[in-house]
């Protein structure tokens, strides 16, 4: 059974910054493209940012740039997405997701909140 769970989300002041992590059990890691999503309150969920099975290839949507790199361990299962200076546009529940061929999976989310 395939699971991917996020933690580190939770409130945080403008300015702030908050590292999420995402956990992969049940598939073959190393093979995964993993993307990060977030959707906030009325909004259609967007691609925050994703990095290649191999790890070389990354990117990073533009609102993002400059202020949030995401990163992966193979080794552990894990792919994390730092966040600095965040804003309180950057309020969402954030997901991340693995991709192989034909093969998606989700996790639950993580909310993470921006306000003073």
């Amino acid at each position: 059974q395939v699971q991917l769970v996020e933690s580190g989300g939770g409130l945080v002041q403008p300015g702030g910054s908050l590292r999420l992590s995402c956990i992969a059990s049940g598939l073959s890691f190393i093979r995964y493209s993993m993307t990060w999503y977030r959707q906030a309150p009325g909004k259609e969920r967007e691609l925050v940012a994703g990095i290649a099975a191999a790890g070389g290839t990354i990117k990073y949507a533009d609102s993002v740039k400059g202020r949030f790199t995401i990163s992966r361990d193979n080794a552990k299962s894990t792919v994390s997405l730092q966040m600095n200076s965040l804003k309180p546009e950057d309020t969402a529940v954030y997901y991340c997701r693995a991709d192989y061929g034909s093969l998606s999976y989700w996790g639950q989310g993580t909310q993470v909140t921006v306000s003073s």
